[in-house]
């Protein structure tokens, strides 16, 4: 087990502690221990990390795109080389089980490779000129300084498709990562350093976020602002940047449906939605929640889907053979008891699960929910938990209004043969991404957003690039 050490502001090139020397205390989910400390950014802070990303700015967008490539592809070597390392760090301030922290740390270097690759594909173009002794140019040009915001469910992940998609236009970034996990995005950024991006073009600040979010979004050296997080507070922030017309992508909350048809394989459905379902303990954005399954098989579903989650091993992240790690923080215990308390209140049945485990810790039991009804909290709040509810269906025209009935439209999971159906689901489901007949697969070339509540524009595919660029019109006349 890597040593867990206390995580400092990373400010033009340099780790440094917080100008007034405030710290906040850093706890391990799985023990309630408090494991280290990270700096607390106040606005002297703030203020040299935004004159760094100034200077940084200048520095890297006139660096060649193959040049930049090149040091993004050397700090993608490098989190491959520390992704043991690193996932131990996210396992003790986050608590998903080891496995899992360092998928998400070696997905961070796929993800850094494709964006710098794709960075390299940034193309104007040149449009005929009605005046033949004119040329028409269309540039495309990075749009400055970026603030982002970043959660703490998946403290790596979130951050690297920011600092990627910015590093790759041109753009500096300071990053406001969470302060319940901050060891491993500082330990994602000390990659980006080490790999040779100059001092300031990347910065990386902890503190009191409604003070970091009310400073740096108005301010005029920020031209860009992306964030993670629940959608009341993504609103909040949408609302100051459009006051300062600043860009903005906003990755919200859900409330993803899982259509279960009634030609599905339950053996596939099932695997495939735990997996997706039980992941992270449930804290994952794009969680399987609200699962409608056709009536026929609805019975076969839940005893399968509760057997499957009755196997799963809840525990410590670092000990062998955990499948599910604690929740973020006693919150979320208090949360998920309220949620399945409100459901079996109204009418529905707890097919497993439903408990806290154990006294230390923030352990909660796989939980699946059946014959729940619509007023149920849990079908209209997102649980953001290990917390599965099932309701039946007799018709695949009610599983898609029930489906779009939420302001939520971020992800969605569907299980079926008919091609009639995946072209109806495809067709008529308001969401961003939809899975069919697998777990979710997100990947860098592939767009990542949502609609409606759940926010806009992309942190994947080519779309993730456009909200980081200005264009250009250019129109020269021959003398």
């Amino acid at each position: 087990m890597t040593t867990y050490t206390d995580t400092q502001l990373l400010i033009d090139g340099q780790w440094v502690d917080a100008a007034s020397g405030k710290t906040i205390a850093v706890a391990n989910p799985a023990t309630g221990k408090v494991i280290g400390k990270v700096a607390h950014a106040g606005i002297a802070d703030l203020d040299r990390a935004l004159a760094s990303a100034q200077r940084g700015f200048e520095a890297w967008r006139r660096i060649p795109s193959n040049e930049r490539a090149t040091i993004m592809r050397k700090a993608a070597s490098l989190m491959r080389e520390r992704a043991a390392d690193i996932a131990s760090l996210l396992t003790q301030e986050q608590g998903k089980p080891l496995a899992e922290a360092k998928g998400e740390a070696l997905a961070a270097a796929d993800i850094i490779e494709w964006f710098a690759d794709e960075g390299r594909r940034i193309y104007g173009r040149i449009v005929p000129s009605r005046n033949l002794a004119a040329q028409q140019l269309v540039l495309k040009e990075p749009v400055g300084p970026v603030a982002a915001f970043t959660p703490w469910n998946f403290p790596i992940n979130q951050a690297v498709r920011k600092i990627s998609a910015a590093l790759c236009t041109g753009c500096s970034i300071i990053v406001k990562a969470p302060e319940e996990t901050p060891a491993s995005p500082a330990a994602l950024l000390q990659a980006f350093v080490d790999a040779g991006v100059p001092a300031g073009t990347v910065n990386l600040v902890y503190g009191d976020p409604a003070e970091i979010s009310g400073y740096l979004i108005p301010h005029p050296v920020i031209r860009k602002v992306t964030f993670t997080g629940s959608t009341p507070v993504g609103k909040q922030l949408a609302a100051l940047a459009g006051l300062h017309m600043k860009r903005v992508t906003m990755e919200l909350g859900g409330h993803a449906p899982v259509i279960v048809c009634e030609d599905a394989d339950i053996a596939v459905a099932v695997k495939a939605s735990a997996s997706a379902k039980f992941r992270n303990a449930g804290q994952v954005c794009i969680a399987p929640t609200r699962f409608l399954v056709h009536n026929s098989v609805r019975g076969a579903f839940a005893k399968a889907l509760a057997a499957h989650a009755k196997g799963l091993t809840v525990g410590d992240g670092m000990a062998p053979g955990t499948n599910i790690g604690p929740l973020a923080n006693p919150r979320r215990l208090t949360a998920m008891a309220k949620v399945t308390e409100d459901a079996v209140a109204r009418g529905a049945t707890v097919e497993t699960g439903g408990e806290r485990v154990g006294s230390v810790g923030n352990f909660y039991m796989p939980t699946v929910l059946n014959d729940v009804p619509l007023d149920a909290d849990v079908f209209n709040n997102e649980p953001f938990g290990p917390v599965a509810a099932i309701r039946g269906f007799d018709t695949l025209d009610e599983a898609i209004l029930e489906s779009n009935r939420l302001p939520y439209g971020l992800a969605g999971y569907a299980f079926t043969k008919s091609i009639a159906n995946v072209h109806a689901l495809s067709q008529r489901l308001e969401l961003g991404m939809l899975w069919v007949n697998q777990p979710a697969t997100p990947s860098p070339e592939m767009p990542f957003g949502g609609v409606k509540d759940s926010g806009y524009g992309s942190e994947g595919g080519p779309e993730a690039l456009e909200s980081y660029l200005v264009t250009k019109a250019v129109s020269v006349m021959a003398i």
